[in-house]
């Protein structure tokens, strides 16, 4: 196998610890345009003219499929034409991310128990100034966002401004929020808002169920029950639950490449990006590519409402993310002062909650408005929350710490790892800045090398940390799923610091798993240990992620699909990679979980003909039979029987019967269980789900994606089939799966060489949420083909674009809000 020479893995150095802050149709767009005033034929050289005293000024050339490629002179410029375009496309979802960060979604959608829910929540962190605190401290970028990040911000909000001022809420084209009293003007703060509950999507809002449930028990009331310690098994809706899914947070996944010398046939690095996030909503990327002469020029996707790239790649280096295993919040168990369930003891002197009342008004049946209120209870550890795991008892309670509220670094991270040149530079930034939330980084460069790290933000829960401070009763949850209850009643069992963290409260550098290699490195939402199995990376905190334990069958698919590559054993011509080959790899859309157990799941129907599903009733199972011995075991648009698999699967059918071996984790578990009564029963549990559906129906005519009055036919799967290519939908009974929950979004497949970067991308939702955007259902389609768009991000590569448009957008002190 290549990569024998790879260098070994990396344990930071470090760095000096820092503050801690406070918690055809493109005609017709451009006529559009035109009529506004809004565009000016301008040219490279143009665009970098002297902005008039407190404007704005950016160039916005448009290649195919409405990708906006913006250049200004600085920062708040940049920032500028970034929100004019995003506003352009997309001005609903963020008006309504604006809503929600401000704590008026019962105001505007109703009062449902989640609106409310998020209204109360989100009140709350208005009233501690949470977003305020977050800009106060020293601008370096790690006690507070740097001056650059904050222009960026101003900016966007002055451009997004900019566009609504000029088109007006009555004349927007997306019926969405057309007229709407919810769409309005936002200011810089509006957006530090929504970043900080992008930084808590996997700690507190994960919780945020039970922790508008949690109420004080009375003074005097009776002791409750002996505490459960719970474990795996515990309800979903519990905090203390493990989630079930292949790495999984909030419903997140992603694949990720990083090629290096030995893998590619250039001999420079290649990286595949391929994140697993929702099709709609206030999650979608959006393409995009930003550049300040001398200063900053990189091309990929930011988040919808963010003003930088989040993943992309600059002249030399690339890099992606995929969702961590890492946990982002700890527990502390609280000892109650006697008589007084809103005190608690640290080194044995009481501690009062301090008690907040949040009110929100929310609108009535009859038309008016009426008055809901909750009460939270902060600690010096964080606001506590019960549940049936952590019950608030008169002795007990327990308190949550959310290691990114406090996070207002990660701007400034992604902005500086734009920047770099390769991968250790890379590296050099993550050290600094410790910013990733909840994500790992995979990355490659020109010179060849390929990155791995889950350097994102842990909570610093070491193994010492671990053994003293986990009473004994959780001691056995830490170990099965890295959630770490501390005790809270001695000064000795907090967070700490470490002397490289960036911060107080996280695990350092030097306690991250990092591997840099020039084969390759992968991830696909497992944990930090088969990054690549040559190297295993091991020894690192529970907190992180489980060592030496099974892989799921998409991780052990991507890994499959690099060793079969490189062993020009995959059906492809040759060894190692192109940029063209890693497409395909991509989009093979194998499904893993069929390739190990299909002949043996056909062989058993075939001496079963029918089978006793759940809920007791006899299914017919010859159908099924042929349906599954038919199939080509892909996920294409004309594999007949996949949806099947895939149903089989989602009823827990996929048993095997050889055990797990740790010396060959990415070939075994591999052999099925047909002597599981549960095999069959799961089969018959399909049939019965897919009744209405053709068994044997093509995956394109059962799997699609609406846009208007169209369905466009939707290829991949879900990811625990063990298909790279994952695409998550609903059944609709008696019809199959019409809508794309979410799965494969922005996908990138680039290579770094002599002439720049050059490579593949798409946009699978497309650009645009509006339905009268010519940019709205475009990519969809190309995806539905495996079709591409090529990267632009030279001069020479945006000029040769067939559809390419330029126009430029100016604004000035009018358009800022704050």
């Amino acid at each position: 196998m290549k990569g024998k020479d790879s260098t070994p893995a990396v344990r930071s150095a470090g760095t000096r610890p820092r503050p801690h802050a406070r918690a055809g149709t493109a005609t017709i767009a451009a006529a559009t345009l035109l009529a506004a005033g809004l565009v000016a034929g301008t040219t490279p050289a143009q665009a970098e003219t002297t902005e008039s005293a407190g404007g704005y000024s950016a160039e916005i050339r448009r290649t195919s499929y409405g990708v906006p490629h913006v250049t200004a002179r600085n920062f708040a410029s940049l920032g500028f034409g970034a929100g004019y375009v995003q506003a352009e496309e997309n001005i609903c979802v963020i008006a309504e991310k604006v809503v929600t960060a401000d704590a008026a979604r019962s105001r505007y959608f109703g009062a449902t128990e989640s609106n409310v829910g998020s209204d109360l929540f989100f009140q709350k962190a208005k009233e501690d100034k949470v977003a305020e605190g977050l800009l106060a401290g020293t601008p370096d970028g790690v006690a507070a966002p740097s001056r650059e990040v904050r222009d960026l911000v101003r900016g966007f909000a002055a451009g997004y401004n900019n566009y609504l001022r000029k088109t007006g809420v009555a004349k927007l084209t997306d019926p969405q929020c057309r007229d709407k009293p919810w769409v309005r003007q936002i200011n810089a703060l509006d957006l530090w808002r929504t970043n900080w509950a992008n930084m808590i999507r996997s700690g507190t809002l994960e919780l945020l169920r039970p922790l508008l449930d949690t109420v004080a028990p009375a003074p005097g009331s009776a002791p409750s029950p002996t505490l459960d310690a719970g474990g795996p098994g515990t309800s979903a809706a519990d905090p203390g639950s493990a989630d079930a899914a292949e790495g999984n947070a909030g419903g997140l996944g992603s694949n990720a490449y990083g090629l290096g010398s030995a893998a590619t046939v250039s001999g420079g690095g290649m990286l595949l990006a391929n994140p697993h996030f929702p099709w709609d909503g206030p999650d979608r990327f959006y393409r995009i590519h930003l550049k300040i002469p001398g200063s900053y020029d990189v091309e990929g996707a930011s988040l919808l409402g963010d003003p930088i790239v989040q993943i992309g790649h600059n002249a030399s280096m690339g890099w992606s993310h995929t969702v961590s295993t890492a946990l982002r919040h700890v527990w502390h168990e609280l000892k109650l002062v006697p008589g007084d369930p809103t005190s608690y003891l640290v080194d044995g002197k009481p501690e009062k909650m301090t008690q907040r009342t949040v009110t929100v008004r929310v609108p009535t049946p009859t038309g008016g408005t009426e008055p809901v209120t909750h009460t939270f209870y902060d600690t010096r550890f964080g606001p506590v929350i019960a549940s049936p795991t952590f019950p608030w008892t008169t002795s007990t309670a327990y308190a949550m710490t959310d290691i990114n509220a406090d996070n207002g670094r990660a701007l400034d991270g992604w902005l500086q790892l734009g920047r770099a040149k390769t991968v250790r530079a890379a590296k050099t930034i993550l050290d600094r800045y410790q910013f990733l939330p909840w994500v790992n980084i995979v990355a490659a460069d020109a010179a060849g090398e390929a990155l791995y790290g889950d350097h994102s933000v842990v909570p610093r829960v070491t193994d010492e940390l671990a053994a003293t401070c986990i009473p004994a009763r959780f001691r056995t949850r830490y170990a099965e799923s890295g959630e770490a209850v501390l005790d809270g009643s001695t000064s000795a069992c907090g967070l700490g610091a470490d002397p490289d963290a960036a911060v107080p409260g996280i695990l350092g550098p030097a306690h991250l798993p990092v591997l840099i290699r020039t084969d390759y490195v992968t991830n696909s939402n497992n944990s930090h240990w088969l990054a690549n199995p040559e190297q295993p990376l091991t020894g690192f905190p529970r907190i992180i992620g489980d060592e030496q334990t099974e892989r799921g069958l998409r991780t052990r698919l991507g890994v499959r699909q690099v060793q079969q590559r490189l062993a020009g054993t995959d059906g492809l011509p040759g060894t190692r990679f192109t940029t063209e080959n890693l497409w395909q790899v991509q989009f093979g859309n194998r499904v893993y979980g069929g390739e190990l157990v299909r002949d043996d799941l056909v062989a058993l129907c075939t001496a079963n003909p029918s089978a006793t599903a759940s809920n007791g009733a006899t299914v017919d199972l010859t159908a099924a039979c042929a349906a599954l011995r038919g199939w080509d075991l892909r996920a294409n648009l004309d594999s007949r029987g996949a949806h099947l698999f895939n149903e089989f699967n989602r009823a827990r059918g996929l048993v095997f019967r050889d055990p797990f071996v740790v010396t060959d984790p990415v070939n075994t578990p591999r052999v099925l269980a047909a002597d599981n009564p549960r095999v069959l029963t799961a089969l018959a549990d399909a049939v019965q789900r897919l009744a209405g559906v053709p068994l044997d129906a093509p995956l394109g005519e059962v799997q699609t994606e609406p846009r208007g009055g169209e369905q466009i036919p939707i290829h991949g799967g879900p990811g625990g089939s063990g298909i790279f290519n994952a695409i998550n939908s609903g059944l609709t009974p008696g019809v199959g799966y019409p809508k794309v929950n979410y799965g494969t979004s922005f996908v990138m497949a680039v290579e770094f060489g002599r002439h720049g970067p050059s490579g593949r991308q798409i946009l699978t939702y497309s650009q645009s949420t509006n339905p009268n955007s010519p940019y709205y259902a475009d990519q969809t389609r190309l995806y539905s083909q495996k079709g591409w768009d090529t990267i632009k991000y030279t001069e020479a590569q945006i000029s040769a674009d067939p559809n390419l448009r330029t126009y430029r957008v100016r604004g000035n002190r009018h358009d800022n809000l704050g």
